[in-house]
């Protein structure tokens, strides 16, 4: 792993950091708003003042940042008297993380899943100990894996087990390239392992679900545009916030299923620490990064579907969500390196299985 000495000046950043006390604005939102760009690689806000910000994200989550950036652009005006460009960059986790480290100048990313922020770490872009300095490990929002299914689902798909069953087709991403499509991996082995099942059994299970899959999209949007949009599968496997979002847009005609035995999906969000210092805007990176897990930026995931980590908005807001009763994350498979080592290397499980399908 490639390391970088940090000097006495950034040490204090961090703390200031970890601490809480970047910016009086991070203690309260501000409601108006300002201009926020669209789509991959998009322009933002006008004006100039400070050092513009790339923030680069995953797919799904670009519904909820364009209501956010614009909150916490007006907040730092407020307080700093500056504007601040933000330009974003959505796509599959494990697609943007590979371009972070191709060089996709990225000042923030919020990702899928801790093990792509590992992959930035071991480049070199983001210094050891990155989870430590934001509220709740660096995690800004929850999910859990759900199952979109056709109207009235005919198919009567209730539990993980059901997708295994003779005449089911299932969708699901890529886990090469998408975090979301590694959460359904581990939902998917989990409800064997983590629930008395051997590994054994849970390695036959996945094999035989992924048999039913007859292509992997990229991303979790392009996986749910290729169930809902070309019409193909009995099944989508994919993030609850998506069904929900599917469901909000009247694309989705049926209530959705959230498996009552699931995975806890953890989405964190990191200073891409390399880049920053070069263009010397960590103040305003260091902000946003916290200001995602305000108040005000968890009640904006939350009305986009995803579960806050704040408590206070998870007691205010958790019966919109559908109740799980056994819950496992991937701290209970030995965390993100061994999870990587063990399915997603090269030449691990994922890898064998893959070569089983074709």
């Amino acid at each position: 792993m490639v390391s970088r000495h940090r000097s006495p000046s950034h040490a204090r950043r961090r703390a200031a950091l970890a601490s809480g006390t970047v910016l009086a604005l991070l203690l309260g939102g501000c409601g108006s708003q300002g201009q926020q760009g669209q789509g991959q690689n998009s322009g933002s806000a006008q004006g100039g003042g400070d050092k513009p910000l790339l923030l680069v994200s995953y797919a799904v989550t670009k519904s909820a940042y364009d209501k956010i950036l614009p909150r916490f652009q007006a907040a730092w005006k407020a307080q700093t008297g500056k504007d601040l460009a933000i330009r974003t960059s959505y796509g599959g986790s494990g697609s943007q993380t590979r371009a972070i480290i191709d060089g996709l100048d990225a000042d923030v990313a919020t990702l899928a899943l801790a093990g792509d922020v590992l992959k930035l770490e071991k480049a070199g872009l983001v210094e050891p100990g990155w989870e430590k300095e934001l509220p709740n490990g660096s995690i800004i929002t929850h999910s859990v894996v759900a199952f979109l299914t056709r109207p009235g689902n005919p198919k009567g798909l209730r539990q993980w087990a059901d997708l295994a069953r003779p005449g089911v087709s299932v969708v699901t991403a890529n886990p090469k390239t998408s975090g979301g499509a590694r959460w359904n991996f581990l939902g998917l082995w989990g409800s064997v392992a983590r629930t008395g099942g051997t590994e054994a059994q849970a390695k036959d299970f996945v094999a035989a679900v992924y048999r039913k899959v007859d292509n992997l999209p990229k991303d979790a949007r392009e996986a749910t545009d290729t169930f809902l949009k070309r019409g193909q599968g009995d099944v989508l496997l994919n993030y609850e916030n998506e069904a929900i979002q599917a469901t909000k847009a009247g694309d989705l005609k049926t209530p959705f299923v959230v498996p009552a035995v699931n995975v806890r999906i953890e989405a964190p969000v990191v200073i891409v620490d390399r880049n920053v210092d070069r263009h010397g805007n960590r103040a305003a990176a260091e902000a946003l990064a916290r200001y995602l897990s305000t108040e005000e930026a968890q009640r904006i995931f939350a009305e986009e579907g995803f579960r806050p980590v704040d408590p206070q908005v998870w007691s205010q807001v958790s019966s919109r969500f559908a109740p799980v009763k056994t819950l496992f994350d991937a701290a209970s498979f030995g965390g993100w390196q061994s999870i990587d080592k063990t399915f997603f290397a090269k030449g691990a499980v994922w890898d064998q299985l893959f070569a089983e399908k074709r």
